[in-house]
C-alpha cells in the first residue's frame, strides 16, 4: 500500500521517467530499476509510522462481486465507443460487412482472398509487406481531440471508451513497454492521453478499452488455444525485422504474456487514471479444454485468470484510494468473471427483459473499426434501440470507427447528431431514469422508463390516435398530477378508465422525431426494483421479468 508521501513523489518520478525514456527508450529495465530504487528511498524517507487505509477489495472474486454500480454510470446511460488504430488504414473486409478491425489477422489466415487485395493496393504481400508495414499510414494528421470531445458532449454522451489496445498488439498510448506505440510510430502523439485530457475538460468520464486478451493467438495458425504457433508468414516477417516480434507476439498463453498483459494495463492505469476498466471477452476461458468459471482450467489459463482478478482488484482499490467511483465490465455470453463483478455486456446486446445492470456496445453499421461504405442503421432504428436498452436497465455504448487520419465518417456523425437532437428534447426520460414495472407494451409500440415520480411512456410509432397504458389499470385519477409531451407545449388530454390511463396525443407533436415521450406526473415513486431478472443466464436467454413480488412471469 502506498503512503501519501509516495503518492506525492510518483508524479515527479514519472516526469523523470519521461525525460529518460526520450533519451533512450530501449533501456526500460534500467529506468524501471531507477524508479523502484526511488520508490524504496521515498518510503524510507517518509517513515514507517504512517497509518495505512485498508483497501475495500481483498483480491477475491467474492469481494469484487460487492462492487457497486457508480452513480455516473447508472445515471449517464449514454457512452461513445471508439475503435481506432492501424487497422483503420485498411477500411476493407471481405464481403463488405463485419468487423474490419479483425482484418490484420485475415491478411495471414485468408491469403487466397487478401493477397490479391494487398498486391493491388500496396504492391506486395506477406512476408515482404505485412500489417507492421501499414502502421506508417496511421497518421491521425487531421485529428482534433478537443473537437471530438466537444462533439461527444454535444450529442449527449456522459462517458467515452476508446481502444487503448486491440487484439493486434498496437498501443495507442505513450508506452514504455513496447516500441509499437502511437508516440514512437504512426501518429507520433499520445492518442489516449490527448483524448483523456479533452474528454475530462468536457466533464465526461473516460475509459481506455483493453482487448489484449486474444493477442497471443491473433496472428497464430489457430485461435484461442493455450499453445499458439505463429503463421508461417509472420515467422518470416520476424526473421527479416526482429522488432516485429514484439508487435505480433508473444505467442501462447505463457507467463511472460500474462505478465505483459497486466503490466500494460497497469501502465495505462497509472498514466491516465481511467474511470472504467473495459475488457473484451476471453474466448480462451471456454476453449481448448477450459471452462474457467466451472473450475476447469489449464494451469497457464488459471494463472491468467488469477492475475487478471488481482489486476481488477488493484484497479478498484486504486480508484477508491483516489476517491473515484470506478467500474468494470463483464463481457460475453460466457461471462469473463463471476456474475456481479461489473456490468453484463455483449456486442450489440438487446436484452428482451429487464436484466442486471448491463451495457450494449453497439454499432451504427456492421463494423466497429472503420469500414469504407459500411451499411448503416437508420436514425429511427438507432434511437429505438437506445430507448429499448435503457428501459431494460442497460446503458447504450454506441461505437464510431474513425478513419486513419482522425476524421469521423459523415454517416456516423449524422447519426450521432440525430441521437443528440433527440436526447436534448427527451433527456428527462433517459438520464437518471430507472426501469418501470414492465419495459414495454407491444400492442401500442410503447417503451417505459421511470424517473422519480414520473413515468415516461415513449411511443416508437408516431402517436396519431388515443392509446391506453394497460399496466396502469386500477390507478385512481388522484394518482396522476398531469401528462405532457416532451418537446411540445400543446395540452395533452388524458383520462383514467377501467382499462388504464388513456392519452389523447395533441395535434402538434412538437420538436421530437422518431420517438415521442409522454411524461406522466404521479404522486408515487415509479421505479419498481423487484421486477428485475437478476439471473444473468435467464436474462440473456430472454426469460421474462418477474412481478412486483419477485415471482417469475
Amino acid at each position: 500500500m502506498e503512503t501519501r508521501c509516495v503518492q506525492w513523489v510518483v508524479p515527479s518520478l514519472n516526469s523523470i521517467l519521461k525525460i529518460l525514456s526520450r533519451v533512450k527508450r530501449l533501456h526500460t529495465k534500467v529506468i524501471t530499476r531507477f524508479i523502484c530504487a526511488c520508490a524504496i528511498f521515498s518510503n524510507a524517507m517518509c517513515g514507517a509510522g504512517q497509518q495505512e487505509t485498508k483497501a475495500p477489495y481483498d483480491g477475491s472474486w467474492e469481494s469484487l462481486q460487492k462492487m457497486p454500480v457508480p452513480a455516473w454510470f447508472d445515471d449517464g446511460k449514454i457512452g461513445i465507443f471508439i475503435h481506432w488504430g492501424p487497422y483503420s488504414v485498411i477500411g476493407y473486409r471481405k464481403g463488405g460487412r463485419g468487423y474490419a478491425e479483425h482484418v490484420p489477422k485475415m491478411f495471414y489466415a485468408d491469403r487466397e482472398h487478401y493477397d490479391p487485395y494487398m498486391e493491388k493496393r500496396w504492391g506486395a504481400t506477406p512476408p515482404e509487406f505485412g500489417y507492421k508495414d501499414i502502421i506508417p499510414e496511421f497518421k491521425a494528421e487531421k485529428w482534433d481531440p478537443d473537437a471530438w470531445a466537444a462533439l461527444f458532449a454535444e450529442v449527449g454522451a456522459k462517458y467515452v471508451v476508446m481502444t487503448a489496445e486491440h487484439h493486434d498488439g498496437w498501443a495507442n498510448w505513450d508506452s514504455e513497454l513496447t516500441p509499437w506505440n502511437a508516440v514512437d510510430k504512426g501518429p507520433k502523439r499520445d492518442l489516449v492521453g490527448d483524448l483523456s485530457k479533452a474528454i475530462k475538460k468536457q466533464g465526461l468520464k473516460f475509459a481506455p478499452s483493453y482487448h489484449r486478451e486474444r493477442h497471443q493467438s491473433f496472428f497464430a495458425k489457430k485461435l484461442y488455444v493455450v499453445n499458439a504457433e505463429p503463421q508461417d508468414a509472420i515467422v518470416e516477417e520476424i526473421k527479416r525485422v526482429p522488432e516485429a516480434a514484439s508487435l505480433y507476439g508473444p505467442f501462447g498463453t505463457t507467463k511472460a504474456f500474462v505478465d505483459s498483459y497486466v503490466a500494460r494495463w497497469k501502465e495505462i492505469q497509472d498514466k491516465y487514471q481511467p474511470d472504467f476498466l473495459w475488457m473484451d471477452d476471453f474466448p480462451l476461458y471456454t476453449r481448448d479444454g477450459n471452462h474457467v468459471r466451472a473450475g476447469v482450467a489449464k494451469p497457464k489459463v488459471q494463472y491468467f485468470d488469477d492475475q487478471v482478478r488481482l489486476m481488477i482488484t488493484d484497479f478498484m482499490n486504486d480508484g477508491a484510494a483516489r476517491g473515484a467511483e470506478v467500474y468494470v465490465n463483464n463481457k460475453g455470453k460466457n461471462r469473463n468473471w463471476p456474475d456481479g463483478v461489473g456490468n453484463l455486456e455483449k456486442d450489440n446486446l438487446r436484452l428482451k427483459v429487464i436484466g442486471p445492470k448491463w451495457q450494449s456496445c453497439t454499432t451504427f453499421g456492421t463494423s466497429f473499426g472503420y469500414l469504407e461504405n459500411d451499411t448503416y442503421k437508420s436514425v429511427a432504428s438507432v434511437i429505438h434501440e437506445l430507448i429499448e436498452v435503457i428501459s431494460r436497465n442497460g446503458n447504450f455504448l454506441i461505437n464510431i470507427g474513425p478513419r486513419a487520419d482522425g476524421t469521423i465518417p459523415q454517416p456516423q456523425v449524422e447519426r450521432l447528431r440525430a441521437m443528440g437532437d433527440w436526447l436534448r428534447i427527451n433527456a428527462a426520460a433517459i438520464y437518471g431514469s430507472r426501469y418501470w414495472k414492465v419495459s414495454e407494451q407491444v400492442d401500442e409500440h410503447l417503451v417505459f422508463t421511470a424517473n422519480g415520480k414520473n413515468l415516461y411512456a415513449i411511443k416508437l410509432k408516431k402517436p396519431m390516435a388515443p392509446f391506453t397504458l394497460a399496466r396502469t389499470a386500477g390507478w385512481g385519477a388522484s394518482q396522476i398530477e398531469g401528462v405532457q409531451l416532451l418537446g411540445s407545449d400543446a395540452e395533452v388530454v388524458w383520462e383514467m378508465m377501467a382499462q388504464g390511463l388513456r392519452i389523447t396525443p395533441p395535434a402538434n407533436l412538437g420538436r421530437s422525431d422518431h420517438a415521442w415521450s409522454f411524461e406522466i406526473q404521479t404522486s408515487v415513486e415509479q421505479h419498481h426494483p423487484n421486477v428485475i431478472q437478476r439471473d444473468a443466464d435467464r436474462a440473456l436467454s430472454g426469460t421474462k421479468e418477474v412481478d412486483l413480488d419477485g415471482n417469475q412471469r
